[in-house]
């Protein structure tokens, strides 16, 4: 049996200490791949050779589902967490990150982070939890961690494999719901990994595509990217529905109509939108690098054609789609009957009417007076364009 000793006293340890990455200006292109980036632990538990096969030999299939938040991107990445037993499958891993890179600060550095993510999720499509350690809070003792993000998202995560035994008076806020698993052993869960034909990553903390270049580059990756993305004028009437909270200020604008243009809520939307832009417009050029590489996906297409959408997406990325994805699509979605442009797909998303007079509202009331919708904002005509319900 594991000793579990992990829960004792940890020094603190400074978030610049945790960076022992090599890091790129922001003004260079991204670099191409390079074995001294690999971060070795101490006690060697993930060696350097752990995972040197070429992938496209191989036949492992590596995906990034990029999104934003509020874009279908939890519901999508069911799509292939319930795959099968051949898929390793890890939701939002780089929200420890962004947090760590937080601490001490007004916000997370964009400059900084940008690198830190490509190089955190170059790891863990190699199997290597060794560098996203470093970010979880507390750290993990001799691997083990009761504090990974919704552990209980990924099945792989909660298979008999890497399901340790439960230790009495240790919380653990994300754990398994299908069986009872005590704190996750990362090195299990490197071994389950490196068992897998095929890992999914879905990460809406990746703000503009051209960053993760190095990753196509690495012969050990065979990589895609699947992009969804959605009218930005809906992402932020659903996060006023989803986030209440947090968007007292839109809702009283709404209200009054009065747009405080130099607002930082205002700016962080319109940067918002402009990282959409760019992604997209680079994937659709389709340059060298990434030709048969990107996939650009509608929120407003999965709410109507489901199915169809699911089938483009496993096509796309060269895996086979099993039946147990699509039970899983068809117990979780309304019935067959077309829905209406910007209706959500889920279920578990539908909203009540008072949510939807919101939704309404800040489509009709906000929108027409900001920056980014009005007709002489060039990205606006762009997404517009492409994403308008």
């Amino acid at each position: 049996m594991l000793k579990m000793n992990y829960w004792r006293p940890v020094q603190s340890v400074r978030v610049s200490d945790r960076l022992t990455l090599r890091r790129s200006p922001q003004t260079e292109p991204p670099v191409p791949y390079n074995a001294s980036l690999v971060i070795i632990d101490d006690n060697g538990s993930y060696p350097e050779d752990m995972y040197v096969e070429n992938a496209v030999q191989a036949g492992r299939k590596h995906i990034l589902l990029m999104a934003t938040t509020r874009t279908g991107s939890s519901f999508v990445g069911e799509f292939f967490n319930q795959q099968g037993s051949n898929m390793f499958y890890l939701f939002e891993p780089l929200w420890h990150v962004e947090r760590m890179l937080s601490i001490g600060s007004s916000g997370t550095n964009a400059s900084t982070s940008v690198w830190v993510y490509r190089d955190v999720l170059q790891h863990l499509f190699l199997c290597n939890f060794s560098m996203l350690e470093r970010f979880i809070s507390p750290s993990p003792r001799d691997h083990i961690t009761p504090a990974l993000f919704r552990r209980e998202s990924s099945k792989a995560l909660c298979e008999e494999q890497v399901c340790s035994p439960v230790v009495k008076d240790v919380f653990e806020r994300y754990h398994c719901k299908t069986r009872r698993c005590g704190p996750l052993n990362l090195t299990l869960a490197s071994e389950v990994c490196l068992g897998k034909q095929h890992r999914v990553i879905k990460a809406v903390r990746v703000r503009q595509l051209d960053t993760l270049r190095s990753l196509v580059e690495d012969p050990r990756l065979d990589i895609k990217f699947i992009q969804l993305v959605r009218d930005p004028r809906a992402i932020l009437a659903s996060r006023m529905v989803a986030f209440a909270s947090k968007y007292q200020n839109w809702k009283s604008w709404a209200v009054n109509g009065d747009i405080p243009i130099e607002d930082e809520e205002v700016k962080r939307l319109e940067g918002n939108c402009n990282n959409i832009r760019i992604s997209a417009e680079l994937g659709l050029s389709q340059p060298e690098w990434l030709k048969k590489r990107y996939m650009l996906v509608r929120y407003e297409d999965i709410a109507r054609y489901p199915m169809q959408k699911a089938a483009e997406m496993y096509n796309f990325t060269g895996l086979p789609m099993t039946t147990q994805a699509r039970d899983w699509i068809l117990k979780n979605t309304h019935s067959a009957a077309e829905t209406s442009g910007c209706a959500t797909p889920f279920k578990q998303r539908s909203v009540h009417t008072r949510a939807q007079t919101t939704v309404e509202q800040a489509f009709h009331t906000v929108f027409p007076k900001l920056p980014v919708c009005k007709a002489h904002s060039a990205a606006c005509l762009w997404l517009r364009s492409l994403l308008a319900c």
